[in-house]
């Protein structure tokens, strides 16, 4: 990938953080936006686990057919990355190989704690900030973000 695709890709994956934001988000939306990306899913036949968290507390799980235990790692590693940087994996990921390095090299983080692979992107709301995650793991990592952004779009209707 050539520098200017890098430079981007990194404009279009902080769009999506400056638009896709919610005004709130209850356990209700939580519950419903899982269910939504279980229904993109299973249209493209994706093999894929799904998580949404609010302040560390887990508000939706599936595990859809195909999947394993290593994508619910998977999940937890890529959830933390956002935890951490307050944005998307994907970003972050995108950001270090920017930099010419990778995250693994760079981040001074344990690789077996941290992610910064697509698939998990910040729960944002408008006047509080990142208040949680919503994570896909099972799919390479560009297609793990765009299911997630995918799913926002619609759930947000933007």
């Amino acid at each position: 990938m050539s520098t200017q695709d890098i430079a981007d890709l990194i404009a279009r994956l902080e769009e999506h953080e400056r638009r896709l934001r919610f005004s709130s988000f209850s356990n209700d939306d939580a519950w419903r936006l899982g269910c939504l990306i279980a229904e993109l899913a299973e249209e493209r036949d994706a093999a894929i686990t799904i998580g949404v968290r609010r302040h560390g507390q887990r508000l939706f799980h599936r595990a859809l057919p195909g999947t394993s235990a290593d994508n619910d790692a998977w999940l937890e590693r890529k959830c933390r990355v956002v935890d951490r940087y307050a944005a998307s994996s994907y970003l972050v990921g995108t950001r270090f190989r920017a930099k010419g390095t990778t995250f693994e090299e760079s981040s001074r983080l344990d690789p077996d704690r941290y992610a910064a692979h697509g698939g998990a992107f910040p729960l944002h709301v408008t006047g509080t900030g990142v208040i949680g995650t919503v994570a896909v793991s099972g799919l390479p990592q560009a297609e793990d973000h765009a299911l997630v952004v995918a799913a926002l779009e619609r759930f947000l209707s933007v």
